[in-house]
């Protein structure tokens, strides 16, 4: 079977698991409280269903559409935009004739399963498999780091002590924490043995986005190349498995991080590579596409990965850690994605896709529907019309002012919200396909 077809079998598993369980959300507490529920649909059926089956009052089906599911309750302004059914007087089975408190509830449902579900799957994968980690001593060569560190001290090869003040064990969280947590001082081990306290600026997630480093901590690696991807530039320029890249447009390369750099910052799209062959310098014209991708890794030295196991009680302590911050940090980061350049990296369905390993592993897949559980959670809670987040806004203004907005306002906000939905859909799934056709 197919890598692509193994990743897209996973995404459509973990989806349809993940959607089911946030639809139950809503669907449980609406029925423990009396509300009708229409219809509860695994993907869309527009137009039509591959199955479906009525079941006590409630139409149970799959779509054909696997863009996402829903419950459609009586009485409430949703995305069906029922307006047949909205002009009629409110009975006492539906959704509007409920108290705010009901309601609330009801929406706060699906986002709810959403995250204990998250915090559930990570305890259970650390019981399982426990969780890997890597420590200074098992990177004796340190990390390569990204120039705009330098300026404050931090140097080629070094390994990461504390981290504000706390032991910090597992070396490759640390592009984690500077990116979306708040670092304020770092001790590092320098190769020379000597121990420095560093400073941390308050942005400095920001300013290594702007500057083009998501990692600004890297394995040391050579400048020989490892593999060379097909159909790229480095093929086209027949670079090979084996050759070392000693020059960048005639500047010396000591790392793979200063060919990165490099690369980064070529003004032009064209230049020249200066490899070692067999013992023999020679000169390698290219020119790059837009995004500057040459098709190589490096060789890089194997890195001991340790692996700790947990008890039920520790799984459970640590499960809830490990949910609680992939919550805080997919949060955090999102502020990346009003940028010009987060922009670029918004992905649909086959960035989600991608998440997942391209061979079957339970561990990966397990551990991916979590983080995609978790993501869901909090996608569903922005306040936007359409989204759960939004019903609950109504909600909470309606709850606070003890005045309840006219169902015209909702069907208008709710049509704003399906666009908007729509619009950032296209968008995502948009730069999915750029990236397959250009990368």
């Amino acid at each position: 079977m197919s890598p692509f077809a193994i990743k897209a079998i996973q995404l459509l598993l973990s989806l349809s698991f993940l959607i089911v369980l946030h639809e139950l959300g809503h669907f449980i507490p609406a029925k423990l409280f009396k509300t009708r529920v229409e219809k509860f649909f695994l993907f869309f059926d527009v137009k039509f269903a591959l199955f479906k089956k009525k079941i006590g009052g409630t139409e149970y089906g799959i779509g054909w559409l696997p863009l996402g599911g829903y419950v459609k309750i009586a009485g409430m302004i949703d995305e069906s935009m029922d307006k047949e059914q909205m002009a009629k007087p409110p009975q006492p089975w539906e959704f509007r004739s409920k108290p705010a408190w009901q309601r609330l509830i009801i929406m706060l449902g699906g986002v709810t399963v959403n995250v204990l579900l998250g915090f559930l799957i990570y305890m259970m994968v650390l019981f399982v498999w426990g969780s890997d980690f890597v420590t200074k001593d098992d990177i004796p060569d340190g990390f390569a780091v990204a120039q705009p560190l330098e300026e404050f001290g931090f140097k080629d090869g070094d390994r990461i002590l504390e981290v504000n003040g706390e032991e910090f064990e597992n070396q490759i969280a640390i592009n984690q924490h500077f990116m979306v947590r708040d670092v304020e001082t770092v001790k590092v081990l320098h190769q020379d043995g000597s121990r420095q306290l560093i400073n941390i600026p308050e942005d400095i997630g920001t300013q290594l986005f702007q500057a083009g480093h998501m990692k600004p901590f890297n394995r040391m690696a050579s400048t020989t190349i490892d593999s060379v991807v097909d159909n790229s530039i480095a093929k086209k320029i027949d670079l090979r498995k084996g050759d070392e890249v000693i020059a960048f447009n005639n500047e010396p390369l000591s790392k793979w991080q200063d060919f990165q750099e490099k690369k980064t910052n070529l003004e032009s799209l064209s230049g020249t590579l200066t490899i070692l062959r067999d013992g023999n310098e020679q000169e390698i014209p290219f020119t790059l596409n837009e995004d500057k991708e040459f098709g190589v890794f490096p060789e890089a030295k194997p890195v001991n990965i340790q692996t700790r196991e947990y008890s039920v009680g520790e799984s459970i302590a640590k499960g809830f850690d490990y949910g609680y911050w992939t919550l805080h940090d997919y949060a955090a980061q999102f502020k990346y994605v009003f940028t010009k350049k987060g922009a670029t990296q918004v992905g649909g369905f086959g960035a989600i896709g991608n998440l997942f390993p391209d061979a079957w592993d339970w561990r990966a897949f397990w551990g991916t529907t979590a983080l995609i559980s978790m993501i869901l959670a909090f996608m569903n809670i922005l306040p936007i019309p359409a989204l759960d987040g939004g019903h609950v806004m109504f909600l909470l203004y309606e709850i606070i002012t003890g005045r309840k907005p006219n169902d015209k306002f909702m069907e208008y906000a709710q049509m704003v919200g399906f666009f908007i939905l729509i619009a950032l859909v296209l968008f995502a799934n948009g730069n999915d396909v750029y990236r397959w056709l250009f990368d």
